[in-house]
């Protein structure tokens, strides 16, 4: 990520901005032009499964499902170890509870595609690299070719070796997910407004 990358993600994380990003009343905590770039590639895939791991506040599943009820197509599985108590209820919604990388919990997430012509994927739980690798390896063969693989906040582990002790996280999983090879691209048509919380995490999934 280069200086204005790295200028744009401190500044947004030191002003608690994402703290007090809003959708419809719904906590989001999400840059909103990564929440345009989803609502374009919602309208070019429509996807008939949206997938999120860490629910959180669960702005960011409101918020997906309230595209797929202007798009009228669509549903949210969304996971997380603990409920926050913020939980919006919608018929497009379905939350689970749980590690997602539990087995149960990654075969029930299966479950809830085997219909589905189209699968998209968002990870956003721990973003250690090796729960996001686990991420990559149980969610990743879900996603339908030309649907997205979202790997959120991929520089969370470098910033933290701008203020602290650094580790390896999103980015360092998804390099490792690539030393083998994949049915995935990067696509940079995603990081076009230039700030993203997200560069290099969009992973498009083509033709085997």
């Amino acid at each position: 990520m280069d200086d204005l990358g790295w200028a744009f993600y401190d500044k947004y994380g030191e002003s608690g901005v994402w703290w007090d990003t809003h959708w419809l009343g719904c906590n989001v905590c999400k840059c909103p032009l990564d929440l345009w770039i989803y609502q374009e590639i919602l309208h070019r895939t429509r996807p008939d499964v949206i997938i999120e791991t860490g629910t959180f506040y669960s702005g960011s599943a409101f918020y997906l499902a309230s595209l797929c009820d202007l798009l009228g197509n669509g549903r949210v599985v969304t996971i997380d170890v603990e409920d926050w108590g913020t939980r919006r209820e919608h018929p497009r919604i379905l939350y689970l509870d749980g590690s997602s990388t539990a087995p149960e919990v990654v075969d029930r997430v299966k479950a809830e595609t085997t219909d589905a012509e189209s699968v998209m994927v968002i990870l956003d739980s721990d973003h250690h690299k090796d729960h996001v690798l686990s991420e990559l390896e149980a969610y990743g063969p879900m996603v339908t070719e030309g649907c997205y693989l979202i790997v959120e906040d991929t520089p969370t582990g470098r910033m933290s070796g701008r203020i602290g002790d650094a580790y390896p996280g999103p980015a360092e999983a998804i390099e490792a997910f690539f030393e083998t090879d994949r049915p995935f691209v990067v696509d940079p048509d995603c990081e076009k407004f230039l700030m993203t919380f997200n560069p290099g995490g969009y992973l498009k999934r083509v033709a085997t």
